[in-house]
This record gives structure tokens, sequence and C-alpha cells, in this order.
């Protein structure tokens, strides 16, 4: 009796802290997440566009930054709710993780960019700058949700397999834009001659498409996987 009783306080002493670790989502909650990192990019074109009229062919440093800048204060507000640990991370404190993550993302992102072939010339600077800032926070926003836990990151990136519906929600956009800025890269060495075959303009089109896409995929591994959970209980 005594291990059984062991035994069972163990396990609830482990659904607790997982549930702790990995708070829930419920899937109009998802939608509200999503379509609110969506409409701050629909937002940065706009106000690039209207106020400035520039696009990320005419001006892709300043439009760029327009990106990062207004996407940065939503995902890093929106995210730090669904951190891990709530009871030693609070909420001001995985805000500012994830503010100072963005940085040292962008870092890792533009030493991998120009060790793949950027331009390194002060032209481009500004450019390769604001495009590793966005990328950062399309991918590093996962530094204020999961911490510094290197089984965790490398659990969900090496090895792709994400738990629950929240880890869902941050991982495939994180995905989705890796894989879009690696598309958008292949057009840029064919000599077709396009202005927006310059770097960084085809590589940051293919990001946002592959976040976008990802956005929209997320929301549906939510809704659908949601459903099934709910039949299952009945």
């Amino acid at each position: 009796m005594d291990r059984r009783e062991k035994t069972s306080d163990v396990t609830t002493a482990s659904k607790t802290s997982t549930a702790e670790a990995s708070p829930s989502i419920s899937a109009s909650e998802a939608f509200i997440v999503n379509a609110l990192c969506a409409l701050g990019l629909a937002l940065a074109f706009w106000f690039a566009d209207s106020i400035y009229s520039i696009n990320l062919v005419t001006d892709p440093s300043r439009t760029l930054f327009f990106i990062w800048i207004l996407e940065l204060p939503i995902v890093i507000l929106l995210y730090s709710r669904y951190r891990r640990n709530r009871r030693k991370c609070s909420y001001l404190r995985a805000v500012g993780r994830g503010i100072l993550g963005v940085p040292v993302g962008a870092i890792l992102n533009s030493l991998g960019a120009i060790a793949l072939g950027a331009p390194v010339t002060s032209q481009y600077l500004p450019k390769t700058v604001n495009w590793s800032l966005m990328m950062s926070l399309f991918t590093k926003f996962l530094h204020h949700v999961l911490g510094s836990s290197w089984a965790d990151w490398r659990r969900i990136f090496a090895q792709s397999k994400p738990n629950g519906f929240v880890e869902y929600l941050i991982c495939l956009p994180a995905h989705g834009a890796v894989i879009g800025g690696w598309f958008g890269a292949w057009p840029m060495p064919l000599d077709w001659e396009r202005p927006w075959q310059e770097w960084p303009i085809s590589v940051s089109y293919g990001t946002l498409a592959g976040y976008m896409v990802a956005l929209v995929a997320s929301l549906g591994f939510v809704v659908v996987h949601g459903r099934s959970r709910h039949v299952k209980k009945e």
C-alpha cells in the first residue's frame, strides 16, 4: 500500500508539474493569437506603403525595420503568457527574456546568413541587420516560452517532437519561417536580372510566406486535435 501511495503521489506531482510547464490553449484563443500576429505584419506593410511609399523591393531595409519593430510587442506580449514554469518565471521576466533574446538571435542569424553567402559590404549591412532581427523574432520567441532548457530546444528543433498545443503553435511558425527563407534564397543566384533577387528581398518574401502558411497550419492543428480530444472524452 505504501508503494502504491508513493507511486500515486509521484504520478500526481508529475501531472501537476507538466500542466504548469505546458499551459493549454483553446482553438479560439489560438485563432486570436495568430490573427494578431498576421495583423501586425499587415499593419507594417500598410504603414510602409501608405506613409513612406516603400516596400521590400524599393527599400528593403526600412520595410524590414517596420515589420520587426511593429511585430515585436505583439509577439512578445502574447507569447509570454504561455511561459513555462509560471511559479518561477513571472510574466515580466518572460517579457524581458524575450526582448533580450531577439538581438542575440539576430547575431546568430546574421552570422549564419553571412556564412551562407550574404554580402558583408556597408551597403547591405542595414538590410542584413533588419532581416536578422525579423528572423530572430519569428524563430527566437520560443526563448521566452521555453526558457533556456537545452533539452526542450533539442526536442523541438532537432527531434521535431513538440509537446502540447502551445508548443505546436510556436514551433510550426518558427520552422515555417526558416524553410520559407531557405526556399526564398533559391532565385538569388539565378541570372534573371530581377530587382527582387537582390539580398535580402526574395529571402524576406520567402520567410514571410513560410511564416504565414505555418501560422495557418498551427491553428489548423490546434482546431483538429482539440476536436479529436473532445470526441474521445465524450
